[in-house]
């Protein structure tokens, strides 16, 4: 679980403690601990640390290998949530673990669906050089990025930018997003006006793979540079 899931976190755990909230945040999911550093020492993800420093309690932060386990599907159970929200999570979601939530599961997705499903949206947006992207609220559903879209807002790309400063900027207006359209998703109206996605409009935006590291010279600068930006993580 990336830094920005953690930012969107805080964004969601400052909001809780507010006086007039209404909603707090019941359990954490997020990857288990992984071998990081020189050490190799298991380390916790962004996600899990950051729960932790803000003194959420320990035993309501599940890290599952896989979101189907049983184990931690009746964790989940047991906390009763009302909406699960997902950010770069990067596990696929089963239906058993759907179907939990009443008002289901909304995810912050970094680009304007149907454009660039997938799990490197950025980076690929970046690649094609494009000068406008997003950040989309949209129901998860078992297709990939496919669920109706509850709200989306655009964003004028630079061409000086990177990777991980677009990946930050999309978030945080995510998570501004969330906070807005949170009433209508609890009191089921968002998805009266949720839209469904246009499949036949739709991109992918498949992992990074390391060929795609190599700076070829014999290709346009434009490219080049592209190939720069995405690159920078």
């Amino acid at each position: 679980s990336p830094q920005v899931a953690a930012s969107v976190l805080d964004t969601l755990l400052a909001a809780s403690s507010s006086p007039d909230s209404a909603f707090q945040v019941a359990a954490v999911v997020t990857q288990p601990p992984a071998a990081k550093n020189r050490g190799r020492k298991l380390l916790p993800s962004a996600v899990a640390q950051l729960a932790l420093e803000r003194g959420f309690p320990g035993d309501l932060i599940f890290t599952p290998e896989r979101a189907g386990e049983e184990s931690f599907l009746s964790d989940l159970k047991g906390v009763k949530p009302e909406l699960c929200i997902t950010a770069a999570y990067g596990n696929i979601l089963p239906q058993r673990f759907l179907d939990i939530p009443p008002c289901g599961t909304v995810n912050i997705h970094p680009s304007l669906l149907p454009l660039y499903r997938g799990a490197a949206p950025v980076q690929r947006a970046l690649q094609d050089g494009v000068a406008e992207t997003g950040v989309s609220l949209a129901y998860t559903i078992r297709a990939l990025d496919a669920g109706p879209v509850i709200a989306c807002e655009r964003f004028s790309v630079d061409e000086c930018i990177k990777a991980p400063e677009l990946l930050a900027i999309l978030f945080n207006i995510g998570s501004k997003l969330l906070l807005d359209e949170l009433p209508s998703v609890l009191d089921g109206s968002a998805k009266q006006k949720a839209k469904p996605q246009d499949d036949s409009k739709a991109t992918l935006a498949p992992k990074m793979n390391s060929d795609e590291s190599w700076l070829t010279f014999d290709e346009e600068a434009k490219v080049l540079h592209n190939k720069v930006s995405f690159l920078i993580l």
